[in-house]
């Protein structure tokens, strides 16, 4: 499954309502998941099992949540069981098909 999701606190920002810090600590966790990952400015994409997926989300979540009094956590899920290695793949097809309109 590829998730996409955003994770930010809310209440106790930073100067100008940055949240940089916040989003490193999550951005952390994910990347030492050893999961397949990207980020991006607006979302961090993640691919693997359910269950361990939602296990990185819930971490980073929480580790959010040590920055303000309130975290808000947005998702988008692609549910395609038995395909793997789509964070890329499916970059790749669209890439192709930008080419194939050429």
């Amino acid at each position: 499954m590829l998730v996409a999701f955003s994770v930010a606190p809310s209440g106790a920002e930073g100067p100008e309502g940055s949240v940089h810090d916040a989003v490193a600590a999550a951005v952390r966790i994910v990347r030492e998941s050893g999961l397949p990952n990207r980020t991006t400015s607006m979302f961090t994409e993640l691919e693997g099992e359910w269950d361990e997926v939602f296990d990185v989300i819930r971490r980073a979540t929480e580790a959010v949540g040590a920055y303000g009094p309130r975290v808000s956590l947005v998702l988008k899920a692609d549910i395609r069981p038995g395909r793997s290695g789509e964070l890329d793949a499916k970059i790749d097809r669209l890439e192709t098909a930008l080419e194939d309109l050429d």
